[in-house]
């Protein structure tokens, strides 16, 4: 997640403060148990304190070093030579792509200013699952795997910053997470509306930038969202509409209906980058992505270090991350209004996919491509369903309670939205079978004892979006 240089106090110079972790968690992995201590011996001010400027961490692994006796890690050099720059890659899915690219021999560099954690700190949230720093886990992933992830801690929204690291590194290609992601968060108040704008907005315009000035041969493979899309009483087509107008046609971008300031600010993005395209020949691909769920992919488990985060709260945690969670702590399941509101969805096993399967498959100088990224389509009420079903199965008491829906949004609709062309291109989807529910609720169950039950219902309210700054009571419903 990237912040822009509007806020009162640089997160990056304070990053170190943000990630620091306390205590020790126990987790089971594969029939061992495995101890997490905090890394509080290690400060990251001296990093964090140099976030105007391109600071570059390299972490080796030597071999003195053994490997831990978890899960293997598979390793492969499909990838090798290919630049990877990951912004924001210490977020829920940059994390588990830089990773994922790593194993697979891309030489990969992820730029970050952890601001996803200053947003943890600031309303009183916190991951489900004790995640490292950025520093260890990188460290870390050098032990594991015998291989090295750059590490540059800065924010794209500083123009120096960017052009350094972009001439430091020399990306083939950059992946961009870097955007701060929550719909209900640019909802909280006109401050968090402003600053997601302008955030987003201008994050993205320096990357295309710094590919027109510094890289011009550097793809770029951009997370967009299906919410760009809103829920047209037509089928959603992939980026683009063939249309006919009065004797007349054409292929036009698909209509976009933002439902929030994050998604019109995701918009705003993708015109950008089609702008671009045209303008100056990037070569871009647009992935309008469903809702992620799931936490385990082989790299993020081979060592209790590696774990990704898990949100479950109203503000960052997707709808299957917070049933399951609900599930397992004996919480009623939140359902939204009616519950027919219908999503696209998808396993974090296949975002990382789809990212190499656009890397491997670039687009072409001056080509913008559109995929719709998600592998199923359900309504709130199905997925509530599929929950409460295979809760009891593991004698949990599951219920399901509908609440007043804090978003302004139709909740019966028409929604049927293309999704062929990665599957064309190799994708192989994990479907969400009853045994990844399962898992999913197992794995709450492990860490329930962290769920802070006052963070589960919805606090944000689109019709009371105001000037007045609302941080306290935006995380916890009143």
């Amino acid at each position: 997640m990237q912040c822009p240089a509007m806020q009162t106090q640089r997160v990056g110079r304070r990053s170190a403060k943000a990630a620091a972790q306390q205590g020790v968690a126990c987790m089971h992995i594969g029939g061992r148990v495995f101890a997490i201590r905090a890394s509080g011996r290690r400060k990251d001010a001296r990093a964090a304190s140099a976030a105007s400027r391109a600071t570059s961490v390299k972490v080796h692994a030597t071999a003195t070093i053994e490997k831990p006796a978890g899960p293997s890690v598979t390793s492969s050099n499909g990838g090798a030579g290919t630049r990877v720059m990951i912004i924001g890659g210490d977020g829920y899915c940059g994390w588990a792509t830089a990773l994922h690219l790593s194993a697979r021999g891309y030489e990969v560099c992820i730029v970050d200013n952890l601001c996803r954690r200053q947003f943890d700190l600031t309303l009183g949230l916190d991951t489900l699952t004790p995640i490292a720093t950025i520093h260890d886990r990188v460290r870390k992933w050098a032990e594991v795997s015998g291989k090295y992830i750059s590490l540059q801690i800065g924010d794209i929204c500083d123009w120096e910053f960017l052009s350094q690291a972009f001439t430091s590194f020399q990306p083939d290609h950059v992946v961009h997470f870097g955007e701060q992601r929550s719909a209900p968060y640019s909802m909280i108040d006109r401050q968090k509306a402003v600053f997601t704008q302008t955030n987003n907005v201008v994050g993205t315009l320096n990357v295309l930038f710094a590919i027109k000035e510094l890289k011009p041969d550097c793809h770029l493979v951009k997370l967009g969202t299906m919410g760009e899309y809103g829920t047209p009483n037509i089928d959603i087509e992939e980026g683009y509409l063939t249309v006919t107008h009065n004797g007349r046609t054409d292929t036009l971008p698909y209509p976009k209906q933002g439902n929030s300031f994050y998604h019109l600010s995701k918009i705003h993005d993708s015109t950008n980058m089609l702008f671009t395209c045209k303008a100056w020949k990037v070569a871009a691909t647009d992935l309008n992505q469903g809702v992620v769920y799931g936490v385990r992919t082989e790299e993020t488990m081979a060592d209790p270090l590696l774990i990704n985060r898990y949100d479950y709260d109203g503000i960052f945690g997707t709808a299957l991350n917070r049933f399951v969670v609900q599930a397992a702590v004996g919480h009623p399941l939140t359902v939204y209004g009616k519950g027919g509101q219908t999503r696209g969805f998808l396993d974090i096993r296949d975002t990382v996919r789809c990212i190499q399967i656009a890397i491997d498959n670039p687009a072409a100088r001056g080509e913008m491509r559109v995929y719709n990224q998600f592998t199923e389509q359900f309504s709130v009420n199905q997925l509530a369903e599929i929950v409460s079903r295979e809760g009891r199965k593991l004698g949990l008491e599951v219920v399901v309670q509908n609440v007043p829906n804090p978003r302004v949004e139709a909740e019966e609709h028409y929604y049927n939205a293309k999704h062929t062309k990665l599957v064309e291109l190799g994708l192989q989807p994990h479907l969400l079978a009853d045994s990844m529910i399962d898992s999913l609720l197992e794995f709450a169950v492990q860490y329930r004892d962290r769920v802070r039950m006052e963070l589960i219902k919805p606090a944000v309210d689109w019709r009371k979006t105001g000037v007045k700054v609302n941080t306290m009571g935006a995380a916890v419903a009143k």
